[in-house]
């Protein structure tokens, strides 16, 4: 199923829908000439509680829906209090706000919308205006608090998501150094005893080919080629292990945007990237970890490119996502650390702006 559908149908997605059908139900003992009026409201109110769903990219639709959403449930209300099922409307524009907003904006405007809420029924002759607002402010308290849970349980589940992929990306790399280590301590063995003992029965085999008593034997000479043989074969070998591969930095990365439902990562390492130094590689990893949160935090970005090339002695990094970048780039906390730890690693770092208008990062650390 598209990440966008699962998204609308969230559960607050649902009991939103579901309370909305049930107002347009009570909508049967408004006066016949305002029911048009009505269920266009209704309508909108429905359109503009989902359509975020859709807009993920819109920045400035989020301020708007918060804005009408109070004002439509309000006009409802005035436009017909009697059948008293309106208000429930500002408990669902509640929900809404609480899980989009912090709690202290929240509240304010929950305020504010329940003064007027007040004045609306005043105006009306309502005779108990203020004991309907607080009944109806207890609710709003009940689905702001159930929102703001369920969004706080969500951001703990992506914290733990990204610690556990930096964990099995910083795993992938250990395991890789210990292996090159290894085979680095395999290959020595192999030079130091191996390979001191061939020299050793070659000189000897020399030896005996040259006493008379044994020069005219086959023997000799086979024993004497295939220790030959065997002494280059070992060395081929030695230096094969000795060339150093470098650390695996794709499996490292992929294991590091694995867990992360959005964005994908798209990786392109080139065949002459060769990264043996682990302060190098940490740093890669934790730039292309920031670089993944930024885009789905700011940009809203669903794909991030990130490329690596080398050039001389220099590893180059690239980061595009397909996100939009929103105004002038200002380095926060986290564009202003990924070029700190890029500069104690001996590489720069600079930020610009690509064609299709995301963030563009460019690296170079040495290799």
């Amino acid at each position: 199923m598209d990440e966008r559908m699962r998204s609308l149908l969230q559960p607050l997605n649902l009991a939103g829908l579901f309370t909305l059908v049930a107002v347009g139900m009570a909508f049967r003992w408004m006066p016949a000439y305002l029911l048009p009026w009505a269920i266009a409201l209704l309508a909108l109110y429905a359109v503009l509680m989902l359509a975020v769903d859709f807009l993920p990219r819109v920045g400035w639709f989020r301020p708007v829906q918060l804005t009408l959403m109070p004002l439509i449930a309000l006009t409802l209300v005035w436009i017909d209090p009697k059948p008293s099922v309106a208000p429930v409307l500002l408990v669902v524009w509640t929900a809404v706000m609480a899980a989009a907003m912090p709690l202290r904006i929240t509240a304010m405007a929950v305020i504010a919308a329940d003064i007027a809420f007040w004045f609306v029924l005043r105006d009306d002759g309502h005779s108990a205006p203020l004991t309907v607002v607080f009944i109806h402010a207890g609710f709003q308290l009940f689905a702001a608090l159930c929102a703001w849970y369920a969004v706080s349980a969500e951001r703990a589940r992506d914290q733990l998501a990204r610690v556990n992929a930096d964990l099995l990306a910083t795993r992938a790399l250990l395991a890789d150094s210990a292996r090159d280590n290894e085979r680095l301590r395999v290959a020595r063995e192999l030079h130091d005893v191996a390979g001191h003992k061939l020299t050793a029965m070659t000189l000897n085999l020399r030896a005996l080919a040259a006493d008379p008593a044994f020069a005219a034997r086959p023997e000799i000479a086979i024993a004497q080629q295939l220790s030959t043989e065997l002494l280059s074969d070992i060395r081929g070998i030695v230096q094969a292990m000795r060339d150093d591969r470098g650390l695996d930095l794709g499996t490292a990365l992929r294991a590091l945007a694995a867990p992360m439902p959005r964005p994908s990562l798209r990786l392109r390492i080139a065949e002459s990237v060769r990264v043996t130094d682990p302060a190098t590689a940490e740093a890669v990893l934790r730039l292309v970890q920031e670089a993944l949160t930024n885009s789905a935090r700011h940009a809203d970005a669903d794909i991030v490119q990130v490329s690596l090339d080398c050039e001389g002695d220099r590893l180059r990094i690239r980061v595009e996502d397909d996100g939009q970048l929103r105004g002038a780039i200002r380095e926060g906390n986290g564009l202003s650390g990924m070029r700190e730890r890029v500069a104690a690693a001996g590489g720069n770092l600079a930020f610009g702006r690509s064609e299709r208008g995301s963030l563009r990062i460019d690296a170079s650390l040495p290799a």
